[in-house]
């Protein structure tokens, strides 16, 4: 390399730096050139850091150990950006970490495309980035390729995310919302509701005082450890985000052909939760999860596979909630506090909108 070379190569490094306390997203971030590419290394590379997505190439190759795997897909869009115990980065990974758990698969790797909108703060995108990568880290899942588009000022709400991901089904394990069988044990993973009434607390217009923070969390390690205590006894996992318990236990209700029976007596509902529900008319039963799972498995593992639970950082309050009925109606009931019992049917719209 003659001198002349080696001169711009140097003017080249030294013009390849961010703004990160004062700048914001201009529309070149978008643009396909120097300053997208001095986006994606100075930030998302230097965050997301391992050797598939240092390749840098416009996809992921990789090795893949021989068994069934799991692919899921999906999009955030909360509001507001930041919340009590997390922010939109650190959920798009929990999320999308969670719905391969629920399949049953240790998570792999995630993709991750960005939509920015012009004028949004650098510093504010690095700490969601930031976020990202350390809950990628704790999950023990890597972010190996993504995408950065810009929309103008306006057009956008700040950040959008899109992830992916792949992972491969821990061995021994099937689940599926067909396979409730009547006489199975319901059990959630913690409180309900946590997350809805942190982001409820922030929202503009319904405002009010509270120390709860969101469940936000990967759920992989919890699932391992269900799954090696199952003995074969489990048939359903989800998570309850949208709709929260609520309509997740209907939807495995209509998948298995089977009706529910709830005990209002053992849910675990933090009394913040449930005075922010009195206040807003609203029901704890509804509202979005982002940290929490729903079990059912098989009557003779259940206190094995709650023992497990309750051994695992996000499984402490882990408890027995209910059980799987024979019901050709396939509702969801609760035996409430004082002996009677009501049908919780799905909502017919949306509590409250753009909460994951």
């Amino acid at each position: 390399m003659n001198q002349v070379d080696k001169s711009f190569q140097a003017g080249r490094r030294q013009t390849r730096k961010l703004d990160l306390e004062h700048g914001r997203v201009e529309m070149n971030h978008g643009a396909g050139g120097r300053a997208m590419a001095d986006l994606i290394d100075l930030l998302f590379r230097q965050a997301f850091d391992n050797p598939l997505l240092n390749q840098a190439n416009d996809q992921a190759c990789f090795e893949v150990a021989a068994g069934r795997m799991v692919l899921t897909t999906d999009s955030f869009v909360i509001s507001p950006l930041f919340f009590p115990g997390g922010n939109i980065g650190s959920l798009a990974v929990h999320g999308t970490v969670n719905d391969l758990a629920m399949g049953g698969a240790q998570p792999l790797y995630l993709t991750a495309g960005f939509i920015l909108e012009e004028g949004f703060p650098l510093k504010d995108l690095a700490r969601i980035v930031d976020a990202m990568a350390e809950a990628a880290r704790e999950a023990g899942v890597l972010i190996v390729t993504g995408d950065t588009k810009v929309v103008e000022r306006g057009k956008g709400d700040g950040v959008f995310i899109n992830t992916a991901g792949v992972g491969r089904v821990l061995d021994g394990v099937t689940v599926s919302g067909d396979l409730a069988q009547v006489g199975d044990k319901v059990l959630v993973s913690g409180t309900i509701g946590d997350h809805g009434v942190a982001i409820m607390s922030q929202r503009k217009g319904l405002q009010f005082a509270t120390a709860l923070q969101s469940d936000s969390a990967s759920l992989n390690a919890l699932v391992a450890h269900m799954a090696d205590a199952a003995g074969g006894g489990l048939r359903v996992l989800r998570d309850p985000t949208r709709g929260g318990l609520a309509a997740t236990l209907n939807e495995i209700a209509a998948q298995s052909s089977v009706g529910v029976r709830l005990l209002e007596s053992a849910l675990p509902v933090r009394s913040e939760v449930r005075g922010a529900c009195e206040l807003l008319g609203l029901d704890p039963l509804n509202v979005a999860n982002e940290g929490k799972l729903i079990a059912i498995v098989a009557a003779d593992q259940a206190q094995q596979i709650l023992a497990a639970m309750q051994r695992d950082p996000n499984g402490t309050a882990a408890a027995i909630i209910g059980e799987v009925i024979e019901d050709p109606m396939h509702l969801v009931r609760m035996v409430t506090a004082i002996g009677g019992e009501r049908v919780i049917d799905w909502l017919h719209g949306e509590q409250l909108p753009r909460i994951c």
